[in-house]
């Protein structure tokens, strides 16, 4: 039998072995993804969107134009790029959820939890407002944020509505999960707004949780309490 921790009588790599260069392949792959797309939204937010090609990106990101491809089938995917623009992100929120909580309170937490860590992707950083003026500037952008929104409510819509034994044809899953898509949504632009405005990261954060606060008081009870685990 072959000892798993300390290799193979015959040379070969142990299951341990195996599992880890796996593991070091994926983190070199998100590496790779992360950084081709982050050369590439500073040259779109240097130059524009229509003016930057491909090739333009993977000689600036020294890369060959095959590997942008291999990571993104299109120039529009390396703006939106599946780790930061995941149509699964709402329902991994509230996927996640503690017993007793709700869809609601867990997306509300899991914002909370991403402003008050500063993390990227609810946009707090120097160049999130640059960012979203140049989305909206070019349609193909712009239709394709509208459509990864319309996705994240119809995907929420569909787990909520299977959690909780709606009947066919209730609009209650989807109207929370619109609901919810709402919040998320003003989030950003108060984010977005805010950074145009140079605000540091921080009191943009704060402003954002007071926001939060605000959506969360506006909300109806039926929603807060809707499909609680």
């Amino acid at each position: 039998m072959t000892d798993i921790t300390h290799g193979s009588r015959h040379g070969h790599p142990t299951r341990a072995e195996e599992i880890l260069a796996v593991g070091l392949r994926d983190e070199k792959r998100r590496q790779t993804r992360r950084h081709i797309a982050e050369v590439a939204t500073g040259l779109f937010l240097e130059r524009g969107f229509a003016q930057v090609t491909i090739a333009e990106v993977a000689r600036t990101a020294e890369v060959s134009v095959n590997t942008v491809y291999t990571y993104f089938p299109s120039k529009e995917d390396l703006v939106f790029y599946p780790e930061e623009a995941s149509a699964q992100r709402m329902v991994q929120m509230v996927q996640d959820r503690a017993p007793g909580q709700s869809a609601a309170a867990a997306v509300l937490a899991a914002l909370r939890g991403e402003l008050r860590n500063g993390e990227r992707m609810v946009g707090l950083t120097q160049g999130f407002g640059r960012f979203l003026e140049m989305v909206r500037a070019e349609p193909t952008l712009s239709v394709r944020l509208d459509a990864i929104g319309r996705e994240m409510v119809e995907a929420l819509g569909s787990v909520l509505a299977a959690e909780t034994g709606a009947a066919s044809g209730d609009p209650t899953p989807h109207l929370v999960a619109s609901q919810l898509g709402w919040a998320q949504t003003e989030l950003f632009r108060e984010i977005g707004r805010r950074t145009r405005a140079g605000q540091p990261p921080g009191t943009v954060a704060e402003a954002a949780l007071a926001l939060l606060d605000t959506v969360e008081s506006l909300l109806s009870p039926t929603l807060l309490t809707y499909a609680t685990r």
